[in-house]
């Protein structure tokens, strides 16, 4: 029998261990989900299932393990962890709920921004009535930084919402109904036409604050940004200088450096930031126990594994 260890908090387990062991016994994949880790001895444990903040921190005993997987999309939590065993074979979680939630949010911020959705909220709640047309969707030009498959479906869905959209990634990629740049003169160019950029990109040493003072003067003047990607994408202080100068007009934060973000940041006395707590593309268990079943079944097989890690590129 196969042995799956699921490290995260009680609760997460709790909501998680029902839908994999019925999805298990649906597709007669044989395995064993431990919940707990003091009950299994490390060197009996095939694959280690994690959630990297609330999951076990030390590893190290798990290096025979064959596959960690994550159940998060981004991979730079357990990537920096000094404990990480070199001998398995490491996996992110790529599933439809979750491009569908980061999808969902990408759209609706994108559309509120548009739309300028707060001025009319602000104006409703003083009593004034201040007409203002917004440009048509085919009039408003949106960046997507990453186009990865998180940030190709959401490029893809705001394109079928007309959007005059452009993505941009680290190599030639190819989304429909997007134009797709890539490298540092296609970084200039997403950049100077984005009145409403959307960031989206991994975590790595390339992509840390890929928003600075130099990239943000490149926006058009007034620009929107929404991150529901990873913090260290932009310099804090560069954006707070962008957003006292109307270099950028609101800026909607998901993701931040340090999480929770303290009670003393600038951000959530801002006027022009709005701050939602890394809900952008929450992990569904009724869906992503899906993946981790098909992964322990391919493990079994000897199939190649679904979303492996590269940690050189750090995604």
């Amino acid at each position: 029998m196969t042995h799956v260890l699921f490290s995260t908090s009680p609760e997460q387990a709790a909501a998680w261990a029902p839908h994999l062991t019925r999805i298990g016994a649906e597709l007669s994949i044989p395995f064993t989900l431990h919940l707990d880790a003091a009950a299994i001895p490390p060197e009996k444990v095939e694959m280690l299932v994690l959630n990297p903040v609330q999951g076990m921190k030390d590893l190290a005993p798990y290096g025979g393990a064959r596959v960690i997987q994550s159940i998060w999309a981004g991979v730079e939590s357990f990537l920096g962890n000094p404990t990480l065993p070199v001998g398995p074979v490491l996996c992110r979680m790529v599933e439809p709920g979750l491009t569908e939630g980061m999808t969902d949010y990408i759209c609706g911020h994108v559309l509120r921004h548009h739309l300028d959705i707060d001025r009319h909220i602000r104006q409703s709640a003083e009593g004034r009535w201040e007409p203002s047309v917004p440009p048509l969707s085919r009039n408003r030009k949106v960046g997507v930084l990453g186009l990865g498959a998180l940030g190709a479906d959401a490029a893809a869905m705001l394109a079928r919402l007309r959007f005059d959209v452009a993505g941009w990634s680290r190599s030639p990629k190819a989304v429909e109904g997007v134009l797709c740049l890539h490298g540092e003169a296609g970084l200039r160019e997403i950049l100077a036409r984005s009145e409403i950029l959307v960031t989206i990109l991994p975590s790595t040493a390339e992509t840390r604050h890929v928003l600075n003072a130099e990239t943000l003067a490149l926006l058009p003047r007034g620009a929107c940004i929404v991150n529901p990607g990873r913090g260290p994408l932009i310099d804090d202080d560069a954006l707070l200088a962008a957003l006292a100068s109307g270099q950028v007009r609101h800026a909607t934060l998901d993701v931040f450096v340090t999480e929770p973000l303290p009670a003393e940041h600038l951000y959530w006395r801002h006027p022009r930031v709005t701050v939602t707590p890394h809900i952008a593309a929450e992990t569904r268990p009724e869906d992503a126990a899906h993946v981790v079943v098909e992964q322990i079944g391919r493990m079994i097989r000897g199939e190649p594994l679904l979303n492996i890690v590269n940690p050189a590129r750090g995604y």
